[in-house]
């Protein structure tokens, strides 16, 4: 027990003191998974309008696969893109693995369907009246997408958080193309794996404490979107 709370208690010590290794691990993990959630959002809200105010052919099978990625196995990215950026494979010229890009690729990779499903989910809830109305008044079709786009702001926005979740939580895949190298590639996630093997659990519970912590705000910021969102519906009610 005296181990578990000197743990604890060398870890607050790190953090209140800005220790640096743990100052730059952290700034590290958010530059790659900010970058890649900011990728995944400018691609993913498009997508999931696209499938969600138009009909085409073949919009049916790409909802299945989109909702399908969303629960994509990350090792399984982590494998794949591997692949593809080893000497061996066919983007290998590019030497991107064990980069910072080639995580923030496995990233988006991962955010990409979820911020895609969720903007999907989000706007066929929308009252149909609302893309009539617009019609009505004359709106064009990019008119009437923003405005839908703007209906569905708060689910489209929770989907954005779920994603950045989902990433800054995220271990597999870039332990695989960041190869977790030091002052390089370690993030949070793989930080805490590896010193938690080498017995160094202060920094490994220090950074513990900030992606818990993070994971607190994603959800206060979370529901404080869809309460918003909730209390706008009865209101329009």
């Amino acid at each position: 027990m005296n181990f578990i709370f000197e743990a604890f208690k060398q870890a607050f010590y790190l953090i209140l003191h800005l220790d640096r290794e743990l100052v730059e691990i952290i700034l590290l993990s958010l530059k790659v998974s900010g970058t890649a959630l900011a990728i995944a959002t400018l691609l993913g809200i498009p997508v999931g309008a696209l499938l969600g105010l138009k009909n085409f052919f073949g919009r049916n099978t790409l909802i299945t696969l989109i909702n399908t990625f969303m629960g994509l196995p990350p090792v399984v990215v982590g494998l794949f893109l591997y692949l593809m950026l080893s000497r061996s494979g066919p983007l290998g010229f590019l030497s991107l693995l064990y980069t910072p890009s080639a995580m923030i690729i496995a990233q988006s990779i991962l955010a990409f369907p979820i911020v895609a499903g969720l903007s999907h989910s989000a706007l066929i809830k929308i009252d149909p009246s609302v893309k009539l109305a617009a019609k009505t008044l004359g709106a064009t079709p990019f008119q009437i997408t923003l405005t839908m786009v703007r209906e569905a702001r708060y689910g489209i926005m929770a989907g954005v958080c779920a994603a950045f979740g989902r990433v800054m939580a995220e271990v597999g895949a870039i332990l695989i193309v960041g190869g977790n190298i030091a002052g390089y590639t370690r993030v949070m996630t793989t930080t805490i794996a590896l010193e938690t093997d080498k017995g160094n659990f202060e920094l490994a519970m220090a950074l513990g404490i900030i992606l818990l912590t993070i994971s607190f705000a994603i959800n206060i910021i979370l529901f404080s979107i869809q309460k918003k969102g909730t209390k706008e519906s009865i209101q329009w009610l």
